[in-house]
């Protein structure tokens, strides 16, 4: 099983090792740098090795934040999955682990940050010190300089009765700095799984604090309170000989008092292209913001979930995209992602909303879909969408086999999937490398199946005029009902169709048996390459990737299962 997990995940595990290794590559180079470098002996006497963490942390830290932004840049991942011949296969998979690689680079940037805050505590501390009556010898020499005014300072702290944190606090990396940490722990705070399911609206509003964030990383260095020596002092003062001659500084003429300069601040360097790409992500937002969206039909299905069809000028899509919706009525700063239920080729793009938190509730309310009857399309509140943006169900067609499992809402990806399969059975010269399909979807509640068996029954009724009936396996798991339901199931299950969803295919009652599904389709498709789509909770998403290590054959050529999950 270990070694099925790795010949599938071979190329993730290789980006993480490369990522791993830059990050440890330059942190030991850094650090040796500054532990070796002359211009920087004399900070190190006052400082030790504390100099060399921070600086080394520092280097780690603009480098993760110089990637921070690229996985979450979505126009960038829809150009690379859509027009590059490179990204095919596994290299394309790894676009849908971008979230994924966001989370491992933001914990990158939070170890490196608290590194970096720790060696400068320690560094304040030293120099601090080195201004007591205790201190003796180069450290207490060296941060007497700058008292005269031919001499520049190498100590930031002046005097021994000097508030360090007071002082701290009054220069330009000391209040960025506070404002990165503050930034920084917010940000971290409110992206965990439960504050992103109790209130998405706090995660939104607290992730936009990043803009705080990179603009007090790109001034931060511009205290220059690390300091070494000038490269003229250098080429004046031999350190290796003017270490041991302290008292010789002023007379000899191999040894004149050093000459210190903070060092240039860097970090603007390092995310101001990631930066700029994420500002033009944003202009262009901004732009599909200003382009009208006209609702044209809106519809209020059981179990909370309002459907709504738009148009849009030059609106292009691909089965399984999404979109960005924002309500200006509700929130103006607020846009939240959306799985596509239309087809490319109807004339018009809709989704599936489910009222699941305070933002859809109230989008929900502002289309009537609470009330007793549902608002003319005039009176309806304006939307503006972004996109649309390339996921993971793109991939579907590109499988010999797929199987597309789905959990209550979550289903909303793969209408768009099945719907362009209907249209393009409807065209029968159209080949595919797709030849099966199977669809599994789990569903609580009885009333979910009304809006979705209509697509499944045309579908179905279309397979079976094209000759087609095998190419589509769909398996509907009902997991919640009462007693009346029951006696009614079991009195009507001797019909043709079932009694719930109207198909052919009866349904399931209970959850499905993973094991003998995945044993099922691995026996039956030998030798095959098989795409597995998945959209729902975290816990079966485990199971659905445990099977799909334990059934894929550890030889190349054997069968394997390639999981892939929806998320945005």
């Amino acid at each position: 099983m270990m070694g099925c997990w790795i010949l599938n995940e071979s190329l993730s595990i290789i980006l993480v090792l490369s990522w791993l290794g830059v990050n440890l590559y330059l942190f030991i180079d850094t650090f040796c740098w500054y532990e070796e470098e002359e211009s920087f002996l004399y900070t190190r006497v006052i400082l030790g090795s504390t100099l060399a963490w921070a600086r080394a942390s520092a280097v780690c830290l603009n480098f993760n934040c110089m990637l921070i932004l690229l996985p979450i840049s979505r126009n960038l991942l829809s150009l690379m999955r859509g027009t590059s011949s490179c990204f095919r296969g596994p290299w394309r998979r790894q676009l849908d682990k971008n979230l994924k690689f966001h989370k491992l680079v933001a914990y990158g940037i939070a170890m490196n940050a608290t590194i970096h805050i720790l060696a400068h505590l320690c560094n304040l501390e030293h120099y601090h010190w080195s201004q007591s009556p205790e201190a003796e010898g180069l450290a207490a020499a060296l941060s007497k300089l700058g008292n005269t005014p031919d001499e520049t300072y190498l100590n930031p702290i002046r005097t021994f009765h000097t508030n360090t944190i007071t002082e701290l606090l009054t220069t330009v990396a000391g209040i960025t700095g506070l404002l990165i940490s503050l930034a920084l722990i917010l940000i971290m705070t409110s992206s965990t799984e439960f504050i992103r399911q109790a209130s998405y609206e706090l995660f939104w509003y607290t992730h936009h604090v990043f803009i705080i964030f990179f603009i007090g990383l790109a001034i931060h260095g511009a205290g220059r309170i690390v300091r070494g020596q000038t490269a003229e002092s250098l080429l004046l003062h031999n350190v290796t000989f003017c270490r041991d001659h302290l008292a010789e500084w002023q007379t000899a003429a191999r040894c004149p008092v050093p000459q210190f300069s903070g060092k240039e601040p860097s970090a603007w360097k390092w995310v101001l292209g990631p930066v700029v790409l994420y500002a033009c992500e944003r202009i262009i937002r901004f732009w599909r913001f200003q382009q009208e969206v006209v609702i044209t039909k809106v519809v209020s299905h059981p179990s909370g979930v309002l459907e709504l069809h738009m148009k849009k000028r030059d609106f292009k899509m691909a089965p399984g995209q999404y979109v960005l919706i924002q309500c200006p009525s509700i929130s103006s700063l607020e846009w939240h992602p959306f799985t596509l239920t239309s087809a490319p080729q109807e004339d018009f793009f809709s989704v599936h909303i489910r009222a699941a938190g305070d933002w859809t509730e109230a989008l929900c309310k502002a289309f009537g879909a609470e009330g007793p009857a549902l608002k003319e399309p005039w009176s309806l509140p304006r939307l503006a969408v972004d996109g649309p943006f390339g996921a993971a169900l793109t991939d579907v067609f590109h499988y010999p086999v797929s199987m597309c499992i789905a959990t209550g809402i979550g289903v909303t990806p793969f209408a768009a999937l099945l719907k362009s399969i209907w249209y393009q059975c409807c065209e029968s010269q159209t080949q595919w490398k797709l030849c099966k399909v199977y669809f599994y979807w789990i569903c609580r509640d009885p009333g979910a199946f009304e809006w979705f068996a209509d697509l499944l029954l045309s579908l179905e009724t279309r397979m079976s005029e094209q000759g087609k009936t095998h190419f589509l396996s769909y398996h509907i798991f009902l997991t919640g009902w009462d007693e009346n339901q029951a006696f009614h199931i079991a009195l009507h299950w001797d019909e043709n169709t079932d009694v719930i969803t109207g198909l052919r295919q009866k349904t399931f009652y209970g959850r499905p048996n993973w094991n003998h599904e995945f044993r099922q389709v691995a026996y039956s498709h030998p030798s095959s390459n098989i795409g597995v789509f998945f959209c729902g909770p975290k816990a079966l998403s485990k199971i659905i990737q445990r099977m799909c290590r334990l059934y894929s054959s550890a030889d190349p050529r054997g069968i394997h299962f390639h999981y892939n999950r929806e998320s945005f």
